[in-house]
C-alpha cells in the first residue's frame, strides 16, 4: 500500500478551548517517539499518572505491533508469511486476523479499490528510489503486475480457525494502509489499562482520541491543506471517542515527460489515480477503520466516494485540486456524516 504522511495536524494547546474540570486540576503527561518509519505522539490526561510506567508500556505495545504487522522488519509475522511460498494454510495470531478481516471488509466494500496485496504494483511503479530516465510501466507490465494483486482472490481468512491461506505462492501482504491506525488502536486500549479515560494517541497523522483534553473540552485537530511546500490548516474539527486519518498524494509522486504520476495506485486499473482529489480525511469509530477509509476514499475520488460515503454513512472530508482556478487553489466537500460529527 501507498506510504503514508503525516497528513493531521495536532493542535497545539492555545488551540484547545477554555473548560473547566471539577476537582482538582489533571495532570497531562505528553510522550513522543520514533514508530513505524514516521513518529508518534501520545497525550494522556489524569490525575497520579506514572511517566515512566506509560512511556514503557507505549514502547512495549508499539513494538509488539511492529513485530506482527511490519513490512520493513523482516522477521516480523505478515514479513514470514510473505515470504513463504506455500499454499498451506497458515496459523496467524488473533491480531494479524483481526486486521486482516477488517481489510477484506474494507476490500469489499470499495469493489477493490483498497487492496492489501498491492505490492507487485507498487514495485512495478518505482515508488522508492527513482530515476528521471525510468521509464513509465507498459500495459503489458501492469497487466502482468495485476495477476499479483487481488486480496479476495489471492488470500483466503479463516477467523474461526484463526489460518490465513493464499492462493498463489508468491503473494504478500503489506499492511502500511492499515497497521499505523491499528496501533494506535493499540496504544489507546494500553492507556485503558491504566485506567486513563482521556487521551490523544497519534501516529503519523492517524490518531483517535479519548474524552476531552486538559481543559475540559473536546480534542480540536487540525486537517492540514495539502500543500507540499508547507504546513498550514485547512480545517479543525471536534473530535472525541473516534478515531481520524487523512491520506494525500501531494508529497510522494513523480513526473515523467510533463505529466504527473501520484504514489495513489488504483488496484483495480494498475495505474495512479488521475482524479482531482488530492486529500481524505475519515473520522471512524476507531484509528484502525479510519486509516483504511482514508486510503481507499482517496483512490475512489470525491465523486464516487461521496456517493460511496453516503450509502455506508461513512464521515468524510474531501479535498480536491480546482484546476480551472489555479495550482494552488482547492475546493472541499464532506459527507452528511461528517458534517454531522464536526459542524462543518
Amino acid at each position: 500500500m501507498p506510504r503514508r504522511f503525516l497528513l493531521a495536524l495536532i493542535l497545539p494547546a492555545v488551540l484547545l478551548m477554555s473548560g473547566c474540570w471539577f476537582g482538582s486540576e489533571p495532570e497531562e503527561v505528553r510522550l513522543t517517539g520514533q514508530t513505524m518509519g514516521t513518529t508518534y505522539s501520545v497525550v494522556a490526561i489524569g490525575e497520579g499518572l506514572d511517566q515512566a510506567a506509560l512511556a514503557a508500556e507505549v514502547e512495549a505495545t508499539l513494538a509488539a505491533v511492529n513485530a506482527k504487522m511490519s513490512n520493513w522488519d523482516p522477521a516480523s509475522e505478515v514479513s514470514t508469511f510473505s515470504a513463504v511460498r506455500s499454499t498451506v494454510p497458515v496459523q496467524v495470531s488473533q491480531e494479524l486476523s483481526h486486521v486482516m478481516a477488517a481489510a477484506n471488509d474494507v476490500h469489499a466494500m470499495t469493489g477493490g479499490k483498497f487492496d492489501v496485496t498491492l505490492g507487485p504494483l507498487i514495485e512495478l511503479w518505482g515508488f522508492g528510489p527513482r530515476l528521471p530516465e525510468d521509464p513509465v510501466p507498459s500495459d503489458a507490465a501492469i497487466a502482468e503486475a495485476l495477476d499479483g494483486v487481488g486480496q479476495a482472490r489471492l488470500l483466503e481468512l479463516d477467523s474461526g480457525a484463526g489460518t490465513l491461506k493464499k492462493a498463489a505462492p508468491e503473494t504478500g501482504i503489506n499492511l502500511s494502509a492499515i497497521a499505523k491506525g491499528y496501533g494506535v488502536d493499540s496504544v489507546a486500549e494500553a492507556l485503558q489499562g491504566f485506567g486513563i479515560k482521556n487521551y490523544m494517541v497519534e501516529i503519523g497523522g492517524d490518531l483517535v482520541t479519548k474524552g476531552q483534553n486538559a481543559k475540559g473540552e473536546a480534542w480540536l485537530i487540525g486537517i492540514e491543506k495539502p500543500d507540499a511546500a508547507a504546513q498550514t490548516v485547512q480545517l479543525i474539527v471536534p473530535v472525541s471517542d473516534l478515531g481520524l486519518a487523512t491520506s494525500g498524494d501531494y508529497r510522494n509522486y513523480f513526473e515523467h515527460e510533463g505529466r504527473r504520476y501520484s504514489h495513489i495506485l488504483d488496484p483495480v486499473v494498475g495505474r495512479p489515480v488521475t482524479h482531482a482529489t488530492t486529500s481524505v480525511t475519515v473520522i471512524a469509530e476507531n484509528a484502525m477503520l479510519a486509516d483504511a477509509w482514508a486510503t481507499a476514499m482517496l483512490v475512489l475520488g470525491r465523486e464516487a466516494g461521496l456517493k460511496l460515503a453516503e450509502e455506508r454513512k461513512l464521515a468524510v472530508f474531501f479535498i480536491d485540486r480546482d484546476v480551472q482556478a489555479g495550482a494552488d487553489a482547492y475546493m472541499t466537500a464532506a459527507s452528511s456524516a461528517f458534517e454531522a460529527l464536526t459542524g462543518h
